[in-house]
């Protein structure tokens, strides 16, 4: 019988969709804006393709939201493994013991849901000594430890506990400074790396960095989306570089890592959070201007949940706008643009292509995946 490992960080994600960017060190500040626990729900998203083979392996968990609820739900064997917490809410201190701990009984595999700050949880316990697999829930997640969203994690995780997959790679196990995020700055380190069963489509990629020489090209995007610009429609203006010479060249202030709303050229509110979003979104005609994310290709999901699938869907598809420039798109390397919204649902309702403003008066059609 196969061990697995199951962590999940309940508080993963929490200050995404309120506007905070990350969930380390405000947690109580998260839950007072009116965030919700999304890690539980989306690690259930994970187990779901390990039920094919609940009688062949044993579930290694935590007591509560850090694993045996969602276990049990399932019908899973679980073994529940002990760690002394005496806290309010889920610590990283708690997820390295968790770990140290299924490293102890030899656990095959850990799979673990949380963001970038879990990742590096998980490395500071194991390192490269066990194999790994990260659900998405976290707000910044630029490690590619992390699959593509929650089904492929635990369709990957089914595969290798079968060893229908055998290949075993070392990836980057990244994180950012969440107070510079806050504050529009990105400063990301690598702490080490981990093992991951490998198969490409299963894995998101590591986020790329935008070279000096893209600028122009971002630059002669925004003024495209500027002169096309509709009376009396409310603009939702995403994060990212992309993004940022739109604000600039309307000579507005701007938040390069939050959600900006502009009505007649004009600002309407900074740092807007999904309460805020849906409220505009669905008394006003609303259009989206947004970009992928370097090198992973994610439009929704990836750093950008206050745009939520309600907020989504108020919007609608047809009047979303996606913006990159043609080196951005090349970095894809065919790759279609990803979706990990959260509501299957939505998910589905982007699938398809959607035009991409490459340039001023340029397009390009590219498909959109989930």
């Amino acid at each position: 019988m196969k061990r697995m490992g199951l962590i999940i960080n309940p508080i993963a994600g929490m200050g995404g969709k309120v506007g905070l960017k990350g969930t380390d060190g405000v947690i109580d500040k998260a839950i007072k804006l009116g965030a919700l626990p999304m890690a539980p729900l989306r690690a259930k998203t994970a187990l779901g393709p390990l039920r094919e083979i609940s009688e062949e392996i044993e579930v290694l968990t935590c007591s509560g939201d850090m694993g045996e609820i969602q276990a049990r739900e399932f019908g899973f064997k679980v073994r529940i493994v002990k760690i002394t917490s005496n806290n309010k809410f889920t610590t990283s201190e708690d997820t390295v013991a968790a770990a140290k701990e299924m490293l102890k009984e030899n656990v095959d595999l850990i799979l673990f849901a949380g963001g970038d700050g879990t990742a590096r949880d998980i490395y500071n316990a194991v390192g490269g000594k066990v194999v790994v697999i990260g659900v998405p829930a976290g707000v910044k997640i630029h490690s590619p430890v992390y699959a593509q969203n929650p089904l492929r994690a635990g369709e990957l995780a089914m595969l290798y506990l079968k060893e229908k997959i055998r290949l075993v790679k070392e990836v980057e196990v990244l994180d950012i400074d969440e107070e510079a995020y806050r504050n529009g700055r990105v400063k990301a380190r690598l702490y080490g790396y981990l093992n991951i069963p490998f198969e490409k489509k299963y894995m998101q990629s590591r986020k790329s960095g935008t070279p000096l020489s893209e600028r122009a090209a971002q630059n002669s995007i925004s003024l495209d989306i500027i002169d096309n610009m509709e009376k009396d429609i409310l603009y939702i203006i995403g994060p990212g570089s992309t993004t940022r010479p739109i604000m600039e060249n309307l000579n507005l202030p701007f938040t390069l890592l939050g959600v900006d709303l502009v009505y007649n050229k004009k600002i309407v509110s900074l740092d807007a959070a999904e309460k805020e979003l849906l409220k505009y979104s669905s008394t006003k005609p609303c259009k989206m201007v947004i970009t992928p994310i370097g090198g992973q290709g994610y439009l929704f999901g990836r750093g950008n949940q206050q745009i939520s699938s309600k907020v989504i869907k108020c919007v609608g598809k047809e009047n979303i706008i996606v913006v990159a420039t043609k080196e951005k798109i090349s970095n894809l390397k065919g790759q279609a643009f990803l979706v990990d919204t959260g509501d299957i649902n939505i998910d589905k309702m982007l699938k398809g292509y959607i035009k991409v403003t490459t340039a001023y008066r340029e397009k390009m059609i590219y498909k959109i995946s989930s």
